[in-house]
Parts: C-alpha cells; structure tokens; sequence
C-alpha cells in the first residue's frame, strides 16, 4: 500500500505546479522587458508533503485520501510571489488572472483588510485546467493551489510571525505579540513611503 496520500497523483502535482511556475516566469521576462522592471523579486513555491496533507485532512474531520487531498483541500500546491513594491502585488494579480487555464475561484485581500495581528499578504485559490487525468477521473483535469502575494517586508514579518506560533514554551508571548504588532504597522508604513517614492522617481 501506497503511503502517500497523493497516489498516482503526485508525479501529476509537481508537472501541474511546474507549468504554472512557468507562466509566472514569464509573465516577470514580458512585464522587464516591456519596463524594464521585474514583475517580482521571487518566487516560493511546493507540493505541499504528504505527511503534512494527511495532518490536514484529519483536522478538517476528512478521511486521508488523494480525493480529499486534491478535491476537498486546495493548497496541496502552494506558490509565494515575494515582490518589491505594494503596486507590483496588484500587478501580479492582473496577470495571474489573465493566465489561460487559470481561474481564480477564492481571493483574500489581508492588505487592505489587515488582520488584528498585523499579518498583510493577498491570498488567492486558483483551479487550473490541465493535460492531465484528475482525481474525479476527468481529462483535462482541474487542480488547485494556493498564491500568496506580498512584499519583502510582509513575507520577513509573516517569517518571524510563523516562527513565534510553532515555538513552544516562549517567554513573555504577550509582549512579543504586541511587539509583532507594532513591527507589522511599522514596516507597512515603510512600503507606503517606498512606494510614493519609486512612484515619484518614475514620474514623467
């Protein structure tokens, strides 16, 4: 018995998530060479591991199987686009929707609509349209992933964050939060200003 939860299916997972790097990709040549400036600063991206899945699964009360893996949840494939500017994040999302074969079927805008820890990033679930026979047996088959966008600043901030919420036995957490908190605003404030600066630097 195969003990990855994905089956059959994970050899199809990496070439679904490699093809859709590729158009990532190239969107960030065709954005620098019509500007002269990078789409994104770079990319993140995995299959999420199957032991990881099968810890999912069990806590949304779901039976591990490539069904629920691929079906139920939609983040077996995650994508990071870590960009520059605040701008660049919207840029992105334009030509991620733009892309054939990718339908955006959930968006999250945690930057306009910051969460009370301070946490910034826009999130997307996306199905993609592929070669490949699905999990329901169908040819092409839909896939999904998960692309979080954010800039250099929010992606250090959601590192540290990540770190403080898996460490166990932290001294003085409240303060740590609190100090989070002030860092997240701090740093949101130092992408507006540097935003408003390159925006003025390439003023005609």
């Amino acid at each position: 018995m195969d003990d990855n939860i994905y089956g059959k299916y994970e050899p199809v997972l990496k070439a679904v998530l490699d093809n859709i790097i590729k158009k990532i990709q190239s969107y960030n040549e065709q954005e620098e060479a019509k500007t002269g400036e990078m789409a994104y600063e770079h990319l993140i991206y995995r299959v999420k591991s199957s032991e990881s899945m099968k810890e999912k699964c069990c806590r949304k009360g779901l039976a591990p199987t490539a069904k629920a893996a691929l079906f139920s949840i939609h983040d077996a494939i995650g994508i990071r686009i870590v960009c520059r500017f605040i701008k660049d994040i919207y840029l992105n999302i334009a030509y991620i929707k733009s892309i054939k074969g990718c339908r955006v079927i959930k968006e999250k805008d945690y930057i306009k609509n910051v969460k009370a820890n301070g946490y910034r990033s826009y999130h997307m679930i996306v199905e993609l349209t592929e070669p490949y026979e699905d999990v329901k047996k169908i040819k092409p088959g839909h896939f999904f992933a998960e692309i979080q966008i954010r800039t250099i600043a929010m992606d250090s901030w959601a590192s540290l964050e990540h770190q403080m919420k898996y460490k166990h036995d932290i001294k003085e957490p409240k303060m740590i939060e609190k100090e989070l908190k002030r860092c997240a605003d701090e740093l949101a404030a130092c992408d507006v200003s540097m935003q408003t600066i390159r925006d003025l630097i390439n003023a005609e």
